[in-house]
């Protein structure tokens, strides 16, 4: 069988994050990619100029389509900006009896809101309980739990509680707006805390990480990877995706990860 995954998420513009990113890390990592777009954004690595919301009726169709023809293995949401749409892909995920990688998109790299405020809660009331696994940052993580960003794991381990019993599976919170020589983060499923560490890349190359690492989870569980070592891999084929992305000069801002970095580099001919 062919190893498919489906991000359901925004398009991006400038292509280092969303859709784009999610559909170049399943290719990156042998996974056949499809999608359900849900809001085009008309961005750069400056920032985000305008966007503008997909119907929910297109979304609905969008999903029909994949869902009753493809073989999906994963499913990865990220932006969805408004209630109407998480509502919509909720219904979809219950009747094709799927789980997904929701990663909490609600701030672009660039400090660009992206998630409506009366989203939050329908987003924690209505794809929170269909999450396989979530994978917010720190300033979501405070976002889904109302509570002050964690400066320390404990905290961190307070507010992977909440959001786990708010329906998630399991929690991965992401340590990379953290401070230190290493980012951790941590993977919470009500058992032992998993850490994961990596040394800290000081780079304005990081538009899209969060995007790239939920992406690389579904495409290892669309390979049959466990859970966790579905999220240790993706950590690492992110972690050298920062790393390589020294190598591109993209844009004025905040520049990509190099998503292919195992197969070229902007000096090959």
């Amino acid at each position: 069988m062919t190893a498919i995954a489906v991000t359901i998420a925004g398009s991006d513009s400038g292509g280092g994050a969303g859709i784009q990113a999610d559909l170049k890390t399943f290719s990156a990592l042998g996974v056949y990619g499809a999608s359900v777009i849900t809001a085009i954004t008309a961005q750069n690595t400056r920032g985000v100029v305008a966007v503008e919301d997909i119907s929910p009726t297109i979304v609905d169709a969008q999903i029909d389509a994949v869902f009753s023809d493809l073989a999906v293995g994963a499913v990865k949401i990220g932006m969805v900006s408004r209630e109407a749409t998480i509502a919509i892909i909720a219904e979809g995920l219950r009747r094709y009896g799927k789980m997904a990688i929701l990663d909490p998109v609600m701030v672009a790299t660039s400090g660009d809101p992206l998630l409506r405020p009366d989203a939050i809660a329908a987003l924690r009331e209505q794809l929170l309980p269909l999450a396989l696994i979530a994978t917010p940052n720190l300033p979501e993580a405070a976002l889904l739990t109302g509570r002050a960003i964690a400066m320390h794991e404990a905290e961190m381990a307070h507010q992977a509680e909440i959001i786990l019993k708010a329906g998630a599976r399991s929690v991965l919170i992401k340590g990379g707006h953290g401070r230190g020589p290493e980012s951790t983060d941590v993977f919470f499923d009500g058992g032992e805390p998993v850490r994961l560490m990596a040394s800290r890349i000081e780079t304005t190359n990081d538009h899209g990480t969060g995007c790239t690492l939920s992406a690389a989870i579904a495409a290892g569980l669309a390979r049959g990877l466990p859970l966790v070592d579905a999220v240790v891999a993706a950590k690492d084929y992110l972690h050298a995706a920062i790393v390589a992305a020294g190598d591109l000069n993209v844009g004025q801002g905040r520049g990509p990860v190099h998503h292919f970095h195992r197969w070229w580099r902007p000096d090959a001919r």
